[in-house]
């Protein structure tokens, strides 16, 4: 099998680094806003939320920019950099509405680089070995959400119990990815005028016939937090939680490189299928798990679905859509996973609430059946 090439390698630490700096600062902005700036609940609620929608609009827009523009490298720099310099500056913040505004900049950030990424990530492949690059990429972004967390707990633990002191830190991480980007990232050369043409009508019926389960899978794939709050739910110790949130990425990670070659190797289609029947398979088992163990071993397993779904499906999108428009059709993609992952969170929340946690995760398992019978019957009318 061909190695991996070097620009997709190069753009995995790019994103690992800008993890780690994301990382040091998410699990810890909750406390910070509720007990140093006397934010209520309701409000971190808003500032994830405006901040996640942000993104998700600016991933479409950028994608379709990119694609206008005829190169991707320059609003990946851009994208990056300004998450990078916006986000220490929580550090300097004296109520809540100053910490939404760095989290809406930083997501502008995020929104800006993240379609434009897929899409130089694809060109910098062969098609043959997309899903792999895809998966190796993701496989180094949940790397970072491995280390960061780790070097917010030691700083903590060893250093300062300062939080804007370790705020102001996540500038040496951001600083590294900007870093590694500028100097070693390079933008591929444009596909072949002499390849065939792909009628633009054609490419965006194939893409909503993937677009379709998708949605229907994330309406049924709330927040993993929920995970969380189901082990607590069950007498989970509390100090092992950080350390399941910890191996949950640890196994995302290894399933990701796994199952990216497993795509690349068969079928992305039949891979995606099996992952989502996999999570459909996890699912049902948190709904009758009333065990600690069994929800601490359930919990880990989950991060297989990331694994055999995340680089598979970026790579079936780059697979349907022509090169020079995958900035669009990426941008799409992350549209419809961000839009309908609040909605799935809500509907989550709500069946948890009113008719308790074995409901809410037994619609999200037949939610993932359903979508993989809908993507299963694409492949057979294709």
């Amino acid at each position: 099998m061909k190695k991996i090439p070097r620009n997709v390698l190069i753009l995995g630490f790019v994103s690992f680094f800008t993890d780690v700096a994301s990382e040091m600062v998410i699990p810890l902005l909750p406390i910070f806003l509720t007990s140093v700036l006397g934010a209520t609940a309701l409000a971190v609620g808003w500032i994830e939320g405006l901040a996640d929608a942000t993104a998700s609009l600016l991933k479409l827009l950028s994608g379709r920019w990119s694609d206008r523009l005829g190169r991707r490298r320059p609003l990946v720099i851009a994208g990056y950099t300004l998450s990078s310099l916006v986000r220490p500056f929580i550090a300097l913040a004296a109520s809540a509405w100053h910490v939404l505004f760095v989290r809406v900049v930083d997501r502008i950030g995020k929104g800006i680089r993240t379609s434009p990424r897929d899409a130089l990530l694809a060109a910098s492949a062969p098609p043959e070995l997309h899903a792999s690059a895809f998966g190796l990429h993701r496989a180094m972004d949940h790397m970072g959400a491995v280390v960061g967390p780790l070097c917010a707990a030691g700083f903590l633990a060893f250093v300062s119990q300062d939080l804007r002191t370790l705020f102001w830190l996540t500038a040496i991480p951001g600083a590294a990815a900007v870093l590694v980007l500028l100097v070693a990232v390079r933008e591929p050369a444009p596909p072949s005028e002499s390849a065939p043409p792909v009628p633009a009508s054609g490419s965006s019926r194939r893409l909503v016939r993937l677009l379709v389960p998708l949605g229907l899978f994330t309406l049924g794939n709330a927040s993993d937090v929920f995970l969380l709050l189901k082990a607590g739910a069950e007498q989970a110790p509390l100090t092992t939680l950080p350390l399941l949130w910890m191996g949950l990425h640890v196994v995302k990670a290894v399933a990701s490189l796994a199952g990216g070659r497993l795509a690349d190797r068969w079928d992305r289609r039949h891979t995606i299928i099996v992952g989502w029947l996999y999570y459909a398979a996890v699912y049902a088992g948190f709904a009758f798990a009333d065990d600690p163990w069994i929800v601490a071993v359930l919990f880990l397993s989950y991060g297989v679905y990331h694994g055999l779904t995340e680089g598979a499906e970026r790579a079936l999108v780059a697979e349907l859509v022509p090169a020079v428009r995958w900035g669009s059709g990426f941008g799409w993609y992350h549209l419809t996973l961000g839009a309908l992952t609040l909605a799935a969170s809500v509907l989550f929340g709500a069946l948890w609430t009113r008719f308790g946690s074995p409901v809410a995760f037994l619609t999200s398992s037949a939610l993932a059946v359903l979508a993989a019978i809908a993507l299963y019957g694409t492949k057979r009318s294709a």
